[in-house]
């Protein structure tokens, strides 16, 4: 009886684990393709673009066939019939219908084996771009992507180009104002331009992505592709350092620094942010850690040119002698959750120990918000980045990362 309950259980431990899926791999190569803000968006369709073998599947395929002409006509259709300019950009976003109907053809497509399977087990999975949908088969990842793509896409058109309220309208709203009576002709040179470069497209996403591409360029908005690909730029000195640190030496992985933008578009760095420096430099010569990572976007004030990771770093090397093979920017952070996100972000994919946790120094109010910030967190992200340790200090608090923070952010397309 013993025996035969033995057997049993191992076999169920054989079945669950051949139908587990392995997890996001630190070594695994993002395919960018030259532009950083469409891969770091759409990383789908980024590889719908790139995959040889998937790119002739789904051209050849009557049913996404037809679509592409009909989002082609429609763009065709809106410069003759679009008498105000709100219709253009509402005219080249996907409907209801249309992913719904792209969705059960995807499924219908993927065959275990054929070039939509090797792509989500070979780079949707590895990546970790869509790890929150992690539990489920891989034919229903690729379905998960593609909407989440989608979704995507039509929020960049949304905002960038119809004008609707983005999270943070104080800080990431359109550059224009869509009542005014030049927008029309500026939308409608857009999809004059669009038409072009779309006009032998065969694959059906590439007019409505294309639009979502330009208008975040019309409004400045690229900021996704700032400072890309750091590991070889602006990150290189200390990624190369990464492989050579003992880390049994630190009681912590590295030291955050959370950015604070100037309220004024002349001042390159703000008091704040210069203090907080100064907290986290003295924290590192104590050898609490072998890094400092300064994280912060272009967000303060709107439209501003300074960059609050790039200032700090600055700072550091310049003012408080920091080597600079010790200091790692993530640029893109517009919020504190996002500080802590793309920190982690960071760690994994510079192979930073993800067992050992970050020391987060900062000031103390913001330290109080990061010990409150969960709610936050799972209504902006869906998910916690991180889970804390002790708060050390009034500025000082012990964080251990997330894996979840790889997941791209449909809804940010400044900093997904």
């Amino acid at each position: 009886m013993m025996k035969a309950l033995f057997t049993t259980i191992i076999f169920f431990v054989i079945i669950s684990k051949s139908f587990a899926q392995p997890g996001p791999k630190p070594d695994y190569k993002l395919v960018n393709a030259n532009n950083w803000v469409k891969s770091k968006n759409y990383y789908l369709l980024t590889l719908f673009e790139q995959d040889k073998s998937v790119n002739v599947l789904l051209k050849n395929d009557d049913v996404l066939a037809k679509l592409t002409q009909i989002k082609l006509a429609a763009l065709q259709t809106s410069l003759t019939t679009c008498k105000d300019a709100l219709c253009l950009p509402a005219a080249l976003k996907f409907t209801n219908d249309e992913i719904q109907a792209v969705s059960n053809r995807l499924a219908a497509l993927y065959k275990n084996g054929n070039a939509l399977d090797v792509l989500v087990k070979t780079h949707l999975i590895p990546s970790g771009n869509y790890i929150t949908y992690k539990n489920v088969t891989p034919a229903q990842l690729l379905v998960k992507a593609w909407e989440q793509d989608a979704a995507a896409v039509n929020y960049t058109i949304g905002v960038y180009g119809e004008g609707k309220k983005p999270n943070y309208p104080v800080i990431d709203s359109i550059s224009y104002n869509v009542k005014a009576k030049g927008y029309y002709t500026l939308m409608y040179d857009c999809s004059t331009v669009i038409s072009g470069d779309v006009a032998n497209t065969r694959l059906f996403f590439e007019p409505a992505l294309q639009t979502a591409l330009t208008y975040l360029e019309i409004n400045e908005r690229q900021d996704a592709a700032n400072y890309e690909p750091m590991a070889t730029t602006v990150n290189k000195a200390a990624y190369n350092k990464v492989k050579l640190i003992k880390w049994a030496s630190y009681p912590y992985s590295h030291i955050l620094v959370p950015g604070a933008g100037p309220d004024n578009l002349t001042t390159p760095l703000s008091g704040e942010g210069m203090l907080r420096c100064r907290l986290a430099a003295k924290q590192y010569l104590a050898g609490k850690a072998p890094f400092i990572v300064v994280s912060g976007g272009s967000v303060h004030p709107f439209k501003t040119k300074y960059n609050e990771a790039f200032e700090m770093k600055v700072y550091l090397i310049k003012t408080l002698h920091i080597p600079e093979s010790a200091v790692i920017i993530d640029p893109h952070a517009r919020h504190t959750t996002t500080n802590i996100r793309n920190d982690v972000r960071l760690m994994f994919r510079y192979g930073i120990p993800m067992n050992k946790p970050g020391y987060i120094v900062t000031d103390k109010s913001q330290t109080d918000f990061i010990y409150n910030m969960a709610g936050r967190c799972e209504k902006e992200l869906g998910y916690v980045p991180y889970k804390l340790g002790k708060r050390v200090s009034e500025t000082e608090l012990e964080f251990y990362p997330v894996l979840e923070s790889l997941q791209i952010d449909q809804d940010e397309p400044l900093d997904p």
